[in-house]
């Protein structure tokens, strides 16, 4: 069986953002993935994630990152958000680059996982790469995804693409 995506939305930021939120999202897919290409104006600020306006200690999330010389891994329970890496350089030559998978998004019976890729080029302040799970202890289907920068703004040039992935 084959799945098709679908772009449902992309933004390139024209100016720096504490933030970045998709809205209305249609609850017509099987799944979401979101590409996203940045940069913090915070060196070594966190991406983290937060659905539906929902900033209540309902999320869990486990990561590990590898840099090359080391390894590291951290699990978090009872936050206000998701996790997706440790540090985004603040280098718009070198952006961090994320591939996040949201599974069964728009289910209304189950939590909501997010299984997560990322990593920042060797020409950047943090190289390395990393892979998240994370946990949504909520059962109502996403609706809005904000991004956000655990300190500090997202910079200017920074894109984020999200695709819908219909069964076929």
């Amino acid at each position: 069986m084959a799945s098709t995506y679908e772009k449902i939305a992309t933004t390139t930021l024209s100016s720096a953002a504490a933030s970045y939120t998709f809205s209305s999202i249609a609850g017509t897919y099987t799944d979401l993935v979101i590409i996203a290409s940045c940069t913090s104006a915070n060196d070594g600020a966190a991406l983290q994630f937060r659905f539906n306006s929902d900033s209540g200690s309902n999320y869990s999330n486990t990561l590990l990152e590898g840099s090359g010389s080391s390894a590291s891994s951290v699990r978090q329970s009872d936050q206000i958000d998701i996790q997706i890496s440790f540090n985004v350089g603040n280098n718009s030559t070198n952006p961090s680059t994320s591939i996040i998978s949201i599974n069964n998004y728009s289910n209304s019976t189950t939590y909501k996982t997010l299984l997560a890729r990322w990593n920042s080029a060797t020409g950047g302040t943090y190289p390395g790469t990393s892979a998240t799970v994370g946990l949504w202890r909520n059962v109502a289907a996403i609706t809005s995804i904000t991004i956000f920068m655990g300190s500090g703004n997202i910079n200017a040039g920074s894109t984020f693409t999200l695709y819908g992935i219909k069964a076929a």
